[in-house]
């Protein structure tokens, strides 16, 4: 079993904006790149993954470097976004695991100040199969370039080659005490429902939010997906306060289904 937690000891105030069609900011299939190169990969919580390289690619755009994206000594993963003087831009982190993944529980832990993200960035942790619209589960720490937004954001998209409609919930987070937390979503043929914990826990201990996406609003994927993380800029914009943003993930487990 492997794990990816993102730790984030919580406490906090819960406003609720459910979003029933529509697609909203989260992220998204990779758009055309001017320069894409995958070739670098790295080991984490007991799964290859690939991490994401080049310019002109989504979400942002964003330019990608292979070297934003690292596991240290202590087995942990960093995501970084940092800015390169030479080129004169803003260079963001993503890794995709090599392996799909079904239907079962999905669960991370990260450290880091993940509720109080400059309002232009986004971390991301998600299942996407694609094409664009389609085949996406997403927990995203994200205002979307705007102070007053919640800043948690879970998502499902619907089926491919369904009508259906990308269903949202949104809540807002005040985060003390520390910088622990635990998010999870266990995923079925009948709902996907996210859960999420302050500090570190594989039971609903602290539980501070949760929400199950059911049909027949919800058009739930049945596809196998990568999995994915990642820390980049809203729509290319660097943060506002012009600070370089790193989060580290702990663990990531994966639980098959029954």
């Amino acid at each position: 079993m492997n794990r990816f937690f993102l730790m984030l000891p919580i406490l906090l105030s819960c406003k609720q904006d459910m979003v029933l069609s529509g697609r909203g900011p989260g992220p998204s299939a990779p758009a055309s790149a001017t320069t894409a190169v995958n070739t670098t990969t790295l080991h984490f919580s007991g799964y290859n993954w690939t991490v994401k390289n080049g310019s002109g690619i989504g979400p942002g755009p964003n330019t990608w470097a292979a070297g934003n994206a690292w596991v240290d000594a202590a087995g942990l993963l960093h995501l970084k976004v940092s800015y390169d003087s030479t080129a004169a831009k803003w260079v963001c982190a993503g890794i995709t695991s090599v392996d799909n993944f079904g239907y079962g529980t999905y669960q991370w832990q990260v450290q880091g100040p993940v509720s109080t993200l400059d309002k232009n960035i986004v971390a991301g942790l998600f299942h996407y199969g694609g094409p664009d619209g389609f085949n996406e589960m997403d927990v995203e720490f994200a205002r979307w370039g705007d102070d007053a937004k919640p800043n948690v954001n879970y998502s499902v998209y619907p089926a491919a080659g369904s009508s259906g409609k990308a269903q949202h919930m949104r809540t807002a987070w005040t985060q003390s005490g520390g910088t622990s937390s635990t998010h999870r979503y266990t995923w079925t043929k009948d709902s996907v429902v996210f859960k999420s914990m302050n500090g570190f826990y594989n039971d609903d201990t602290n539980l501070f939010f949760t929400y199950t996406f059911l049909p027949p609003n919800t058009i739930i994927p049945t596809a196998a997906m990568p999995v994915k993380m990642n820390l980049w800029c809203f729509r290319g914009m660097g943060p506002s306060d012009g600070k370089p943003v790193e989060i580290v993930v702990r663990s990531f487990k994966f639980t098959p289904a029954p």
